[in-house]
Formats: C-alpha cells, structure tokens, sequence
C-alpha cells in the first residue's frame, strides 16, 4: 500500500520526484488552482501561461508534466485537470478533487515520491485528495513474475507510487488527522476488496474466499462464522446449495459480525459471491465468460465495508453476510426446470441456470432477516439489464422504502458512487408465476433488472427494510483507467456502505 502522510514542508524545499498541482478550465485558458501558489510564484506567475503553450486546458483527466522551476528539490511539476473553474463562493468539490489525485497518482506510476499542492480548503478536502491517490495509486501485479518489483529482464517494472506527501496538511490538527485515517482504512479495504475481484478464478473459490474473509475478521475484532456445505445442506440453504451443487468446490455462507458498545442500530449488508459465474447449464455464450471471475463483486464489496466500519470503529453494528458460490456446468449441476426449497421455505422453479446471483441472495437476505436489522442492503453484479439502463460507471438502487432508498443515493453521491434510484413495478410481479413452485427465478425480459430485484423483495423478512445495489455496470473496468478507477475490479460500493454505516452511526437515518 503507498504511503501517505500530511505535511507542513515547502514545495521549493520537499525532496520528491513531483510535485502536483491542480488546473482548471477558465473561459480565457487554463487556470492554476489554490494549493500551488509557491510553484506558481517560482514561475513568475506564468505558470499558467507555460500550460498553454504546452496544450494544457485544464479540462477532468488531463496530464501535463514540465520540468520544476529552478531551486526546487523536486524536478517535476505535474499539473492534473479538475475541471470547470468554480462560479464564485463555489469550491472543486470533492470528487472532483478525489478524481483528480487519482489521475496524478496513476501518471506517477513507478515514482518513489510525489507532494501533492492540490487546492483543499477543509479536512474534508484533503480527505478526499488522499483517499483519491490511494486509490489512484493501485496496482495488481501478484501474478507477473516476481510481483511488481522486476519484469522479465530482470529490470524494475513500474509499480505503484511508493509515497505520497499532502502539502497544506495539518499533521496536529485532529479534523485533519482523522479524514487521511479514514481516507487510509477505507482506501486500503476497497484495494483489498479490488484484489479479490481481480484474483483468478482457479485461486479464489468459496472456501478460498471464507478464508481470507476469517483471517481479515480474526486481526480487526470481527466475529465471523462460516457454513460449509454440510453445514448449509443441515440449514435447508437449496439456494446457495442449487447454485453450487454443480462445481466440484463447495459453496460457503460467510457472517461478519461488527458490534459497538455504543450502537443504536444495525445494518445487514448481503454480498453475492459467485467466485466464477460459467451460467450453468444455461451456459454464457462465447465471449460473455472472460470477465467472470468479477461475480463476486457484491460480496467483496460487503467484506471491504465490514472492516472498514470495525477500523474506523463506528457506532453501528454491521453484519456483512457473503453468499460464495461456483456455478458450473456438470452430471450434478442444477438444471432447467429443477426446483429448489430455500431457506425460507419458498420453492423456486429454476427457468435460467444463468439466475443464479439471486438465488445465493434470497437465501442470505432471508437468513439474515432472522436478526431482525433495522435494514438489509444487498449488493449484486446482477443483471445486464441495469448496465443496458444505467452504462458501465452508474449502479442501480431498489428498495421497499423510498426514504431509504433516496438516503442510499444521497450517500453514494457523497462517497463519489454514481447511482440512480429505480423503481420496483408491482405488475412485474406476475412474470415470474410459476404452475409448479412459488415462484420461478425469471420473469419478463424487458425491464429484467427490475425483475430481480422484486423477486429478492420477497425474500426480506417483513417489516424490515431492505435496498438492493445492482453495481452490474460499474464493479469490473473493462475499458482504460480514469481517474482513481483501474482498470479490472474497482470496488464499487464499497464507500456507499461506509457511507451509509458512518450516516447511521451519526443518527442521520432515523
């Protein structure tokens, strides 16, 4: 993980292979931002001028690096794009900022050092520029030869930025402090959770994930208990057991358990964890099967919030719950028309072996309906119907509560997790009538990720409420980085829940 601390050193003065600052889009040419003024004077106050003549705009995204004036230590100054100038009494924002230290720490890739002179006028502020570069700055390098630090000549390949300086930074101040310590857990939870997604699917199967997810409860104080298959086969679990009965490794039921002493409220997180996703025996056409390893997306995401609130010691109890499964195609798999009992007692006729994402879920939403939370949120790769809705970058929110349903939004808007409410049509409903079971596992084709989300609905135990996250578009980048979005797994959702979790502690949510 990079490092990054805050600092009070001057920028003329700071031993580091960079310096960052920011520039903005103003209606005459580029604009350089607060936070870089002594690089600003050192250039006699053109140093915007030289950006221009370089062809910088200032525009999201954009890169510039040019040799540092004279008398600085450093000997790069590298000037990241935020954006539109803000009107008047408006600031950057914090996504804006937090897009920006990611897109510098990705230029800074192989670097030892870089100090960021980013405009931050709050603790805020430099929480969001330093959770940005951490994020920015990830790298998966654990299956090239000899990890990230040698290619095959033998020569040093370009890791992540080693270290990260944050100038204007208040080490004593204690609103500064907690942001970047905050920015450090979260950081480091949703790396880890963007790990799993991208590790393959031959090294991270369901009792492989269990494991990781009791080492990581056992170090941070988090009870977990973990249901094997026989263990689940006793607890009458047919969905996560329909879905995994055709790999030859078994499905698991993971529980992490965060109490405080203080909490006022619990929170059920429910991930699916479809460790590789072949369809079944409803099998994926060809070319739909490479990316499959990043179906356990939900369960990484709920694995990394978990966590992050026991770090961060938040007071709420959270129970994250991971429904881990393979599904394959085998003598033994489930097959179209087989119908399942869940742990809930319904039956559920399996139409599409291919919607197996929502049976691992019924059965977890289900189970944990039994604590009696004060909501349940599950969050699924689900549906290619939400991507065809919403694109690759925006999740969908469900929800039997539409006061829930808009504070989930509120607080993906803050983390900086685009989302967008969705409804739940009743009349949908019918679809999924079935003549020999309660209920089948697919309904009408049009509005399909709609139709997954009422069939889990009926899964919620009564009178609790529950959301559904369909993060189907954005949890795997198959497209260039952007920002602090790598490409592969990006851990979306991951902030939404701290989010969440942070929120209720706070008593924001009723």
């Amino acid at each position: 993980m990079t490092a990054l601390t805050l600092s009070t050193a001057a920028a003329s003065g700071l031993r580091a292979d960079a310096i960052v600052v920011g520039v903005a889009k103003g209606a005459k040419g580029p604009v350089v931002a607060p936070g870089a003024e002594a690089v600003e004077k050192a250039y006699d106050g053109k140093l915007a001028s030289v950006l221009e003549t370089l062809g910088a705009t200032g525009g999201e995204g954009e890169v510039t690096k040019l040799p540092a004036p004279s008398g600085f230590k450093a000997p790069v100054v590298v000037a990241v794009g935020l954006g539109t100038v803000p009107e008047k009494d408006e600031t950057y924002g914090t996504d804006a900022l937090r897009r920006a230290a990611g897109t510098a720490a990705r230029a800074l890739s192989g670097s030892k050092k870089a100090a960021f002179a980013l405009p931050a006028e709050d603790a805020d502020d430099t929480g969001a520029i330093a959770e940005g570069a951490l994020l920015g700055a990830y790298s998966f390098d654990a299956y090239k030869e000899n990890g990230a630090a040698k290619a095959k000549n033998g020569k040093d390949t370009k890791g992540p930025l080693a270290e990260i300086a944050l100038l204007g930074g208040k080490p004593r101040d204690k609103a500064y402090k907690a942001a970047v310590e905050r920015a450090v857990a979260v950081s480091e939870e949703l790396n880890r959770a963007r790990d799993l997604i991208n590790t393959p699917p031959n090294d991270l199967n369901p009792e492989a994930f269990a494991a990781v997810a009791s080492a990581a409860a056992k170090e941070h104080g988090i009870k977990v208990q973990v249901l094997d298959e026989k263990a689940l086969a006793k607890g009458g679990f047919g969905g996560i057991l329909g879905v995994g009965v055709g790999s030859d490794a078994p499905p698991r039921l993971v529980k992490l358990s965060y109490t405080s002493s203080k909490a006022k409220k619990h929170l059920a997180f429910v991930g699916k964890g479809i460790t590789y996703d072949s369809g079944g025996i409803s099998l994926k056409p060809a070319g739909h099967n490479e990316t499959m390893k990043c179906d356990m997306a939900g369960a990484a995401a709920v694995f990394a919030a978990v966590v992050s609130a026991a770090r961060l010691g938040l007071e709420v109890n959270v129970t994250g719950w991971l429904a881990l499964a393979e599904n394959m195609p085998s003598g033994s798999a489930t097959r179209p028309g087989d119908v399942l009992r869940m742990y809930s007692g319904k039956t559920v006729e399996v139409l599409n072996t291919d919607a197996e994402g929502r049976l691992v879920l019924a059965d977890a939403i289900a189970k944990a309906s039994e604590d009696k939370p004060d909501a349940i949120i599950d969050v699924a790769t689900l549906t290619g119907a939400m991507m065809m809705a919403l694109g690759n970058r925006t999740f969908g929110i469900m929800a039997n509560d539409d006061a829930f349903r808009a504070a989930i939004h509120d607080a993906s808007e803050e983390a900086g997790e685009p989302s967008w409410p969705m409804p739940l049509p009743e009349h949908l409903l019918k679809g999924m009538d079935s003549p020999t079971a309660d209920i089948a596992n697919m309904g009408e084709r049009m509005g399909g990720g709609l139709v997954a989300g009422l069939f889990l609905k009926e899964f919620v135990g009564e009178g609790i409420t529950w959301a559904h996250l369909d993060i189907a578009g954005p949890a795997f980048n198959e497209g260039g980085p952007f920002g602090y979005t790598p490409k592969g797994g990006t851990g979306t959702a991951v902030r939404t829940l701290v989010r969440l979790a942070e929120r209720t502690a706070a008593g924001d949510l009723g």
